[in-house]
């Protein structure tokens, strides 16, 4: 199994904005949506114009779990999407391919691990690693795994701070800071 991990240096997190921002607004703001929601790309995806336009929550039915689910669009954003759905339709997908067609999961990969070696990451990225780094970044700084775990929807607070890496990143303190 191939297990991605999550971009856990902020300042490599702002590099891979940076780079796709240069390429491509949408792609930029894809990524901005996926580590600062939480959401699984299959999600981010499904999202339509109508779903964020002039909205200040988004809720959307998880297409894995079909549960509902309903979170704030922060500061950081609300004007991204703004300019992003600027005179469009709202059925059109949020996310449009350069063929016109809603973007694919495959196109996502290559966009974003593309960047990520761009600036030299050399461990494992994949679009599941957006989710990961909203996660890992979310419990760094709230230190709150209660309501992370109620955000992934996980059935244990051990399941989702193995999924962030966070049992990886105690377990490798552990070994460093032990010498006999």
């Amino acid at each position: 199994m191939n297990i991605v991990e999550p971009i856990r240096s902020i300042s490599e997190l702002h590099k891979v904005e940076k780079v796709l921002r240069k390429k491509n607004f949408r792609y930029y703001v894809l990524f901005v949506v996926g580590t600062n929601c939480g959401l699984r790309i299959s999600d981010i995806l499904n999202l339509n114009v109508g779903d964020v336009k002039d909205k200040t929550y988004i809720t959307i039915k998880e297409k894995k779990t079909s549960k509902h689910k309903r979170f704030p669009i922060n500061s950081k954003l609300k004007p991204l999407l703004e300019k992003l759905t600027r005179n469009r339709n709202a059925n059109e997908p949020l996310f449009l391919s350069i063929f016109g067609n809603r973007m694919e999961r495959t196109q996502c990969y290559r966009i974003i691990n593309g960047a990520c070696k761009e600036i030299g990451i050399e461990y494992k990225i994949g679009t599941h690693s957006l989710r990961k780094t909203f996660g890992y970044h979310h419990y760094q700084k709230f230190k709150d795994v209660a309501v992370l775990q109620k955000i992934f929807n996980h059935s244990s607070q051990d399941i989702t701070l193995r999924y962030i890496g966070i049992n990886q990143d105690i377990i490798d303190n552990s070994y460093n800071n032990f010498i006999l």
